[in-house]
């Protein structure tokens, strides 16, 4: 089955190439000059399902931020909020890396990359999504107390209420209460996903440990559920309310 693919990207040349790439990869990609443009084509309400299967957004855009799109997006109604966010950043600051991550961004990749780079991030992004439903008894739930993991559904909730995690969130939570009670190092949460390997200083699992704690602790100041092992990594709590 084709997978849909969105470029946010004001350079024209580049997304024309990136694109034909893309296609000649057995992706079908559209293109949007504008963050609004953008936003039009996946607030698209005429289908129950996303019309897009993952977006690749450019940081600097004419009309607004990267940023600001991400952000928008998250705040889309329905499935398109979910839509997997691969952020392309052409500063050499980490901290729009870090910001793109905390507004909801599954992934990010610098400014020049090579275009197999490109194609392995986003294979390995669509490839998170699909791998639950493959596991055997992947349609059980896993339950916490008032924390409900959906596997199925990819939905998670506290006591009843929902919580907004990315694709990749929701898919290191998994990871971690899959591993209840164990203690997990940074690059052994990041090979559970099977996601790109860790750069050196790469801060990207501690800030989505933090999203994560904000959308399923009471307190994140006090977590309970994700706890941080100083010095080694994060546990998920076996017991919890």
């Amino acid at each position: 089955m084709t997978q849909n693919l969105l470029i946010i990207e004001d350079d024209a040349r580049l997304a024309g190439m990136v694109a034909e790439y893309l296609e000649q990869n057995a992706f079908k990609v559209g293109h949007a000059l504008t963050g609004q443009k953008g936003l039009d084509l996946l607030g698209n309400k005429l289908s129950a399902s996303p019309a897009y299967d993952l977006v690749i957004l450019d940081l600097m855009l004419p009309d607004m931020d990267g940023l600001e799109v991400c952000r928008r997006i998250r705040a889309l109604d329905g499935p398109q909020a979910a839509t997997p966010v691969l952020m392309l950043t052409a500063k050499g600051d980490p901290m729009d890396r870090v910001i793109g991550l905390e507004i909801g961004a599954d992934d990010y990749l610098p400014k020049p990359f090579e275009p197999r780079e490109l194609l392995a991030r986003i294979r390995a992004i669509l490839r998170r999504g699909s791998q639950d439903a493959a596991k055997p008894g992947a349609q059980k739930n896993l339950n916490f107390g008032s924390l409900e993991i959906d596997r199925n559904a990819r939905a998670v909730s506290v006591a009843g209420r929902l919580c907004e995690l990315t694709s990749y969130q929701f898919d290191l939570l998994v990871a971690m209460a899959e591993r209840a009670g164990r203690v997990l190092t940074r690059d052994q949460i990041m090979e559970a996903v099977r996601g790109r390997e860790l750069e050196a200083f790469d801060r990207s699992i501690d800030v989505h440990m933090g999203r994560i704690r904000a959308a399923i602790e009471g307190d994140v100041k006090t977590p309970r559920r994700i706890l941080t092992v100083r010095g080694v990594g994060y546990v998920f709590a076996r017991q919890q309310d």
